[in-house]
């Protein structure tokens, strides 16, 4: 209980110092021109303070935040041994044979033990995670759901690939939150404690680099950058080259989010039974905010 404790306090001292900073493998990076990016100044203990006082935690958008602390918990859980990750673990032939089907979404929840890397994982899903479902994906809950399902989905058939297999699938659930963060906010500049300012486009490929560098597995992040980039593709790339968006949100994902008043959604109309809802008033383009900057890319 006491190593616990001691965890748990090196944790929040770190994301307390990191609110501004994320350091991944001995990389710090601090956007600096995207908007409500707080990158400090002599403010920042007030900003701090306020965020305190307002409930940050009640402020999180509900995907995110719903993550997030189940990654907390299970971490947490697993420290208090009150849990063992093998039980939660990704296994095919249990999946299969017992009809343990939980371990097809469990798997997602476990991010390593409390250490650096565990916080720095927690603190790329309240980043990223949050700058994706307030930004581009604003006003859009179920949207970003079914971006997080479909992600699991395609880490799930990568991994039933041998050389993909891993029995974890949170570090490939960040890092895909990562990849498309940086697709949707390309030209935000990203420093490396101060050393080296590159755009966000770049920044995966940075990120997989330095793992590569330090010994890691690169395996994690490239099944996070395929499946990304597989979304991104399907729901951007080719609906921008004259295709059809065959990633569509379903409407029982829409009416499940509603049903539990969850997030912020637009309001939809229907023109007859079977057709697609539209938006119900003209959209201020909250839920494509930056997009048009692909068309040069």
């Amino acid at each position: 209980m006491a190593r616990l404790m001691e965890h748990m306090a090196i944790m929040m001292v770190w994301m307390k110092l990191q609110t501004t900073t994320i350091a991944i493998s001995g990389l710090s990076c601090i956007p600096t021109n995207m908007p409500n990016a707080n990158i400090g100044g002599e403010d920042e203990d007030g900003k701090w303070l306020s965020l305190m006082k307002h409930g940050y935690y009640n402020s999180l958008p509900p995907v995110s935040k719903a993550y997030g602390t189940l990654c907390l918990l299970t971490t947490a859980a697993y420290h208090l041994g009150l849990l063992n990750p093998f039980y939660i673990a990704l296994h095919f032939p249990l999946v299969f044979s017992h009809f343990q089907v939980w371990r097809l979404i469990t798997n997602f929840f476990f991010l390593g033990k409390f250490s650096i890397n565990f916080g720095i994982r927690l603190l790329m899903i309240a980043r990223y995670g949050v700058q994706l479902e307030n930004g581009p994906f604003d006003k859009r809950t179920a949207d970003f759901l079914w971006m997080m399902i479909f992600g699991a989905f395609s880490l799930l058939v990568l991994s039933a690939i041998q050389w993909f297999s891993s029995p974890f699938l949170g570090i490939p659930m960040v890092f895909m939150l990562l990849y498309v963060w940086s697709r949707e906010f390309p030209n935000a500049q990203v420093n490396i404690y101060g050393l080296v300012t590159l755009k966000a486009f770049y920044l995966p490929w940075a990120m997989l680099a330095l793992d590569v560098l330090f010994g890691a597995s690169p395996l994690p992040d490239l099944m996070g950058i395929i499946a990304g980039h597989l979304y991104y593709f399907l729901t951007v790339l080719h609906p921008l080259a004259g295709g059809r968006n065959i990633l569509k949100t379903p409407m029982w994902l829409h009416r499940l989010v509603a049903r539990w008043a969850t997030g912020r959604q637009q309001a939809y109309t229907y023109s007859s039974p079977g057709a697609r809802p539209t938006s119900a008033a003209p959209s201020s383009g909250a839920g494509f905010r930056g997009r048009s900057y692909r068309l040069n890319q």
